[in-house]
C-alpha cells in the first residue's frame, strides 16, 4: 500500500524509548504510517486536531492532562475521523466503561503481543470496535442477571428501523462493516450509513459503545444463551 494511503497514527506516550519502539513496530508495515508523537495528554488533543490521525495510540498514563480528559476533548472536537486506541495496564471493567463513555474506538491491554497491537490500528482506523477478551462475557452475565431480577422494555430502539436493528445486533456480534454487508446483501456503504443512523439515535459516543448497548437491550445475547433461549421457544 502507499504510503499516501497508509493508516496514519498519532502516538501519545511519555517515555522516549517506548515511543521509538512504538514506531518501530507500526512504520514496519507497509499499511501504518506514524504521522506524529505526543506526551502529554493536551499534546494529544493538539496533535490530533492539526493532523487529523486515523488512529490515536494513547497511554492511560500520559501527564497532564489525563488519558481520558484527552478522549473527551477529541471526541467532542468534531473530528469523527480521528479514533482513539487507548492502553491500559489492568483493563478493568471501570476502566474499559470510562474509556468507552469518553469516546475511545478500543481499549488494548499494555501486555498484549506486537500482531496485537497492529490487528487493533488496523480494526480502530476501519471503523471497528476493540474491548478487552472477557469484557463483553462479564457485561453479558451482568445483563443476564439484571433482567433476572427486573422486567426491563428499551424504548429507544423504538426509535431504530428493523434493519437498523439487524445491524446493530451483528455490530454487538464484533462484525465489520464488509462482513455485515456480506449478510445483509447490501453494500459497506450502506451499512457504514445505517451504523451512523444507530449511534445518533441511540446517543451513543461511537461503535464500541454500540457493543454495550446490543447486550443491555437484548439483541445480543451470550453465546449459549441465544440457542438456549430460542429451545425454549420452541418447545412452548
Amino acid at each position: 500500500m502507499p504510503r499516501d494511503h497508509a493508516i496514519a497514527v498519532l502516538i501519545v506516550e511519555p517515555h522516549r524509548l517506548v515511543r521509538a519502539g512504538f514506531r518501530l513496530l507500526l512504520e514496519a508495515n507497509e499499511d501504518i504510517l506514524v504521522v506524529g508523537e505526543a506526551v502529554r495528554g493536551e499534546h494529544a488533543v493538539a496533535g490530533a486536531r492539526r493532523l487529523r490521525p486515523d488512529v490515536v495510540l494513547m497511554d492511560g498514563d500520559v501527564p497532564g492532562l489525563d488519558a481520558l480528559g484527552a478522549t473527551r476533548l477529541i471526541f467532542e472536537a468534531g473530528l469523527p475521523q480521528v479514533r482513539v486506541l487507548l492502553l491500559t495496564a489492568s483493563g478493568t471493567d471501570a476502566e474499559v466503561f470510562a474509556a468507552l463513555h469518553a469516546g475511545a474506538h478500543g481499549v488494548l491491554l499494555r501486555d498484549s503481543e506486537p500482531g496485537d497491537l497492529l490487528r487493533a490500528v488496523r480494526l480502530i482506523a476501519g471503523g471497528g470496535a476493540l474491548l478487552p477478551p472477557g469484557f463483553t462475557r462479564r457485561l453479558a452475565a451482568e445483563v443476564l442477571s439484571r433482567r433476572a431480577h427486573a422486567s426491563t422494555t428499551f424504548p429507544e430502539l423504538e426509535e431504530l428501523t428493523q434493519r437498523e436493528r439487524e445491524v446493530l445486533a451483528l455490530v454487538g456480534h464484533g462484525f465489520s462493516n464488509v462482513e455485515i454487508a456480506e449478510r445483509l446483501a447490501v453494500s459497506p456503504a450502506t451499512v457504514k450509513s445505517h451504523v451512523g443512523r444507530v449511534i445518533a439515535n441511540l446517543e451513543a459516543r461511537n461503535r464500541a459503545e454500540l457493543v454495550m448497548l446490543a447486550y443491555e437491550t437484548g439483541l445480543v445475547l451470550p453465546v449459549g444463551q441465544g440457542a438456549a433461549l430460542r429451545a425454549r421457544r420452541r418447545y412452548r
